[in-house]
């Protein structure tokens, strides 16, 4: 088939799909017989090396999303190399669904799946840009809170079991996203036990260098430790909202949290 047999709107309608230019669209469809989705996959093919030839580029914007569904959270980050893409209502839709495509990964460490690329790729071809998913985690089971900045650089999810109403669960999670120092474990029992065995000789010493009785130094040691231990864990730390009361006493009988994930966007947490 000729590009003279190919009708324009046909045309157009595969430019609008892939943000490519008419005539590059054109000839893909004059070469497929007009099959729209074999006129796209030649496309994409073609595009692959020089898509590929991108990578190398700087990527330090992006945006973070959250989805939940069927007792399963995800939060996900995609980068771009422009703000101005990151912004684009295009963009934001796509991370949104890659999100919710996520929650049929396994829980941990999200990868990419194939239908995740191919929905990032959608946006790479329009825009031409380094366009790429960053990382992502996954949990199931349990119930979730989350949090997400207004900008979008910034998420937290937060799997927990048990009661906890909605405003408290979002709470816990804004003082997720803006502590200083992000908490190293929930509780004590997921810290390093080397960690925990340092900190303790770290605190018997300090206190020891008192040179006062060993009874006074087993409970200066004993509160050093557990202070440093509170720093270090979510359920320990001032809840930011009210430092009056500590994160684990927000918790209802029977509530627990189980795992967090603070998520911004480049790669930081």
């Amino acid at each position: 088939m000729t590009t003279a047999h190919i009708d324009a709107k046909t045309v157009m309608a595969l430019r609008q799909k892939t943000g490519l230019g008419f005539g590059d669209c054109r000839t893909a469809l004059a070469e497929t017989g007009g099959d729209m989705a074999k006129a796209e996959a030649l496309l994409r093919e073609r595009l692959k090396d020089k898509m590929d030839s991108r990578s190398d580029r700087a990527a330090g914007q992006g945006a973070v999303a959250v989805a939940i569904e069927g007792g399963k959270g995800a939060i996900v980050e995609v980068r771009a190399e422009t703000d101005f893409t990151a912004r684009n209502d295009e963009f934001v839709a796509m991370v949104k669904d890659v999100a919710k495509m996520a929650l049929a990964l396994p829980a941990g460490e999200a990868a990419a799946s194939d239908a995740i690329t191919k929905r990032v790729d959608d946006i790479r071809i329009k825009t031409g840009e380094n366009i790429s998913f960053g990382r992502g985690v996954v949990y199931h089971g349990g119930h979730f809170g989350s949090y997400v900045h207004h900008d979008g650089k910034l998420g937290v999810l937060m799997q927990y079991e048990g009661e906890l109403d909605a405003e408290t669960a979002k709470g816990i999670c804004q003082h997720i996203a803006g502590a200083l120092e992000l908490p190293q474990a929930v509780d004590e029992s997921g810290l390093p036990g080397t960690l925990v065995a340092e900190k303790k000789a770290q605190a018997r010493a300090e206190a020891e260098a008192t040179g006062k009785p060993a009874p006074i130094v087993e409970k200066m040691a004993e509160g050093k430790v557990r202070k440093m231990i509170d720093e270090l864990t979510l359920v320990g730390q001032p809840y930011c909202w009210d430092e009056k009361k500590r994160i684990g006493e927000l918790l209802p009988k029977g509530t627990r949290i189980l795992a967090f994930a603070r998520v911004r966007v480049g790669g930081g947490s």
